[in-house]
C-alpha cells in the first residue's frame, strides 16, 4: 500500500493568484451605512492586516432598485476606495436576495413548503431554484456586474449567491413539478424505468404518463421512499443549475478571475461532492458551538471535508465568527484564544484563508447581534486586539501557502447513502450518519492521525485504512472495488446497517449486506434496533468491556473471526466486532454502535493492523498537524486545554508566530499554538 504524500510542486498553488499571502478579511457591507463611515473602514482594514472582504452579498435592491434600473455608482467608489488601501474583492453576484419589487411583479416565484404554504418576503433566499423570472433576472444583474469590473484591479474572486439551500433547499410549487418531471425524463427516458426504479406496483402507485407525478408533498402517512431519494438529488441539481447559470457568465466574461460559493459543512440537503467538482476555490462557512465539548473536533472536520473536496487543494473558510453568533436559542462567546487557536487549526488543516462574518458590525436587522471584526464597542475591546493580532500572525505563514496535508486514513462519505438512509420509513429514526462519522473521527483526532473523506468509486489506493461508518446505500461496482482495495493489501472498517440498497433504495437480493457480504466474510441473519435508553454489552477476547448504544446485528461468521461478542440478549456470545483476512489486506465490521472507550479501543486494534502512526506523539489536547509546501514541513502545535502543555519534538525546529527557536521540547500555553518549520528548503 502507499500513502498519500503531497504532490510535488513548482510554485504555491494560490487561491486568490493576485494576493500572494493568507488571505485574510470578511463580509463586507457598506450598503448598511453611511458613505463617511466606508474612509474609517478601509484604513482600520489596513490596521488590521486585511486584504481581501467580500462585497456587496445582500446589495441587489442597491444595485438594481427598480425592475431594470442599475446604479452601480456607490460600489465603483467603494472598489476604488478600497483598491487604494491595498485591499482586494471577493465581489459577490448579489443573488441571494431579490428585492421587493421584484417578489411584488413575480409571486410565482416565491417557494412552497411541502405542505403548501407560500413564503413570504422580508427574510432572503425567498424565491424557488425552478423560477424562470429569478433565472432571468439573477442573469442580467450578473452580467452587468461580471462586464461592468471585469478589469478593476480590486477584482480578485467572485463569490456566488451565498449559502445556498441554508433555508430554502426545496420548493414544492407547481414550476419545481415541472421541472422536477423534467429531471426525471432526463433521467429513466421512460416511464417504465421510473416505475421499475420506484418500485410502485407497491401500494398502487403505478405511472402511466409523466404529468402524474408530483413532487412528494405532505401526503396520508410514509412517501414512497425511491421518489423522495430521486427528489433529494432533483433538488440538489436544481440549486446547482443556478450556480452554474452564474458560473458560466462569470468564466466567459472573467476567464482568469476564481469562482467560489460558500458551502456549511456537513450541509445535507447539497450533495458537495458533486458540487465541489464546479469551484475553483472551495470555500466553508463554520460556525461550532464554542460551548460545546466537541466543538474542536467539530471545527477540524470541517476543515477535513473541505480539503477532501478540493482534492487536497488549499481552500478558504469564508465565514466564521469573532465573537459569538445570534441564531442559536443561547449564544456564548467564543473565550480569549479560541478564535485564535481555531483559526490556525484551520490554516493546519489546508486554509489558505481565514475570513468572518462579518466586518463591521451591523446596527440594524436580523443580524445586528451577530459578532463583527469591528465590533460595536469599536477598537478598543478584546474583540479588535485578537482580530489584529491575527492578521499579523497570518502574515508571517506566508511559507505554508498553498501546501497539502497527508493522511493513510480516509472516512467515505457519500451524500446519496445519506439521504437514504435517513428517509422515512427505517429500521430506526435514531439511526444519523453524522453521529455514526464523529465516532469514527473523534478518536483518529485525538490520537493526531490525519483524515482524508472520500466517496465510493473514487481511487482508494493511496489510504492504508479506509472507514465507512455507514454505507446503506452501495452503487453497483462499489462492492467489487472495496474488494480489490482490501485484496490488494488495504484496511477496510464497515459499520453496521451498510450494503444494504441500490442506488434506487431498493435491497440487494441475498442476505444482508448483500453488497459487501464477501469482502467482510459474514452474513447478517437479522438486526435488533434498541428502544430509547437500551444498551447491551461487548466483551473483547481481551477481556475489555464496553457498551453496545442503539444497535445489534445478529452476524453469522463467513470466514469472519470475532474480536468481541454480545454479553446479553439472545445473542449473547455471538459476535459483535468482527476481523476478515482477504486476498492480502483485512477488513473488520461493527456489528453494534460501541461508546467512546470501544470505538478508541476498536479503532486502535485496526490501526495498528495497518501500521498507522500518529503525526506526533502528544499530550491528551494537543493538536498536531503537518502540511507540506514548496517551502518544507510545517508542524502545527494546537493546545485545546486550558492549562500549559509541554509537548516533545522530533528535532529541533523554529517558530514561524513567534520567529523562536525551539530545542527538543516545547512549552504551549493554554489555548496556545506553535507552527514549527521541520525542513526548510535548503
Amino acid at each position: 500500500m502507499t500513502t498519500t504524500e503531497p504532490a510535488p510542486q513548482t510554485q504555491p498553488a494560490l487561491v486568490a493568484p493576485k494576493i500572494p499571502h493568507v488571505l485574510y478579511g470578511g463580509d463586507y457591507n457598506p450598503e448598511q451605512w453611511p458613505e463617511e463611515v466606508w474612509a474609517e473602514d478601509a484604513r482600520l482594514m489596513r490596521e488590521a492586516g486585511v486584504n481581501l472582504v467580500s462585497l456587496g452579498i445582500f446589495a441587489w435592491a442597491r444595485l438594481e432598485p427598480r425592475p431594470g434600473e442599475y446604479d452601480f455608482s456607490w460600489l465603483d467608489r467603494v472598489m476604488d476606495l478600497l483598491h487604494e488601501h491595498g485591499v482586494f474583492v471577493n465581489l459577490a453576484t448579489a443573488t441571494a436576495s431579490p428585492p421587493p419589487w421584484f417578489s411584488k411583479l413575480h409571486p410565482e416565484s416565491l417557494p412552497v413548503t411541502e405542505s403548501g404554504v407560500t413564503l413570504g418576503t422580508g427574510s432572503r433566499q425567498h424565491y424557488c431554484p425552478s423560477s424562470p423570472a429569478y433565472r432571468k433576472a439573477a442573469h442580467a444583474l450578473v452580467t452587468r456586474l461580471a462586464e461592468r469590473y471585469r478589469d478593476h484591479p480590486a477584482l480578485a474572486m467572485w463569490h456566488v449567491n451565498n449559502e445556498y439551500g441554508c433555508h430554502v433547499s426545496e420548493c414544492f410549487c407547481g414550476e419545481s413539478a415541472r421541472a422536477f418531471r423534467a429531471w426525471l425524463r432526463d433521467k429513466y427516458g421512460t416511464l417504465g424505468a421510473l416505475n421499475d426504479a420506484w418500485g410502485t406496483a407497491f401500494w398502487s402507485q403505478g405511472y402511466g404518463d409523466w404529468d402524474e407525478i408530483e413532487p412528494p408533498r405532505a401526503a396520508p402517512t410514509f412517501r414512497n421512499p425511491s421518489q423522495g431519494l430521486d427528489w433529494k438529488r432533483f433538488s440538489s441539481d436544481a440549486l446547482l443549475s443556478l450556480f452554474e447559470m452564474e458560473r458560466e457568465i462569470l468564466k466567459r466574461v472573467t476567464p482568469d478571475i476564481p469562482v467560489t460559493t460558500n458551502f456549511m459543512c456537513f450541509f445535507k440537503p447539497l450533495d458537495y461532492w458533486k458540487w465541489a467538482g464546479r469551484q475553483d476555490v472551495i470555500s466553508n462557512d463554520a460556525y461550532p458551538q464554542p460551548s460545546e465539548p466537541g466543538a474542536a473536533v467539530e471545527m477540524a472536520m470541517a476543515s477535513d471535508l473541505m480539503r477532501s473536496l478540493g482534492g487536497g487543494r488549499p481552500w478558504v473558510l469564508m465565514e466564521q465568527v469573532s465573537s459569538q453568533v445570534q441564531w442559536r436559542e443561547r449564544n456564548p462567546l467564543k473565550r480569549p484564544g479560541v478564535m485564535r487557536l481555531w483559526s490556525l487549526q484551520t490554516v493546519a488543516r489546508g486554509a489558505d484563508g481565514i475570513m468572518f462574518f462579518q466586518w463591521r458590525q451591523s446596527r440594524a436587522g436580523a443580524e445586528k447581534w451577530h459578532g463583527g471584526m469591528l465590533p460595536h464597542a469599536g477598537t478598543d475591546t478584546r474583540t479588535w486586539r485578537e482580530i489584529s493580532g491575527l492578521g499579523a500572525e497570518l502574515a508571517r505563514l506566508t511559507p505554508v501557502l498553498g501546501g497539502r496535508v497527508g493522511a493513510e486514513v480516509a472516512i467515505l462519505l457519500d451524500w446519496e447513502s445519506w439521504w437514504a438512509l435517513e428517509l422515512d420509513a427505517r429500521p430506526s429514526r435514531a439511526l444519523k450518519l453524522l453521529d455514526q462519522v464523529r465516532d469514527y473521527y473523534t478518536p483518529l483526532w485525538e490520537r493526531n492521525v490525519a483524515v482524508d473523506f472520500a466517496r465510493p468509486g473514487q481511487d482508494l489506493s493511496g489510504y492504508r485504512v479506509v472507514l465507512a461508518p455507514n454505507l446503506y446505500l452501495t452503487r453497483e461496482g462499489v462492492g467489487a472495488q472495496l474488494e480489490e482495495y482490501v485484496s490488494s493489501g488495504g484496511t477496510l472498517v464497515v459499520s453496521f446497517f451498510s450494503g444494504m440498497v441500490d442506488e434506487h433504495d431498493q435491497i440487494h437480493p441475498g442476505a444482508y449486506p448483500a453488497a459487501l457480504r464477501r469482502v467482510l466474510g459474514l452474513r447478517v441473519e437479522e438486526f435488533d434496533p434498541y428502544p430509547q435508553g437500551h444498551t447491551n454489552r461487548v466483551r473483547t477476547l481481551g477481556g475489555e468491556a464496553f457498551t453496545s448504544r442503539l444497535w445489534a446485528d445478529v452476524i453469522v461468521p463467513e470466514g469472519a473471526e470475532p474480536l468481541a461478542t454480545f454479553g446479553e440478549d439472545f445473542y449473547a456470545g455471538r459476535p459483535s466486532v468482527t476481523r476478515h483476512a482477504f486476498g492480502a489486506g483485512t477488513s473488520y465490521y461493527l456489528g453494534t454502535r460501541l461508546d467512546e472507550a470501544g470505538m478508541d479501543w476498536a479503532l486502535g486494534e485496526m490501526l495498528a493492523g495497518a501500521d498507522v502512526r500518529p503525526t506526533l506523539d502528544a499530550p491528551r489536547g494537543v493538536e498536531v498537524v503537518r502540511r507540506q509546501s514548496e517551502h518544507g514541513a510545517f508542524l502545527f502545535l494546537l493546545n485545546h486545554a486550558d492549562r500549559p502543555v509541554t509537548v516533545t519534538l522530533p528535532a529541533p525546529a523554529a517558530d514561524l508566530l513567534s520567529g523562536l527557536d525551539h530545542g527538543t521540547s516545547l512549552t504551549l500555553d493554554p489555548r496556545g499554538v506553535a507552527v514549527l518549520r521541520e525542513s526548510p528548503v535548503g
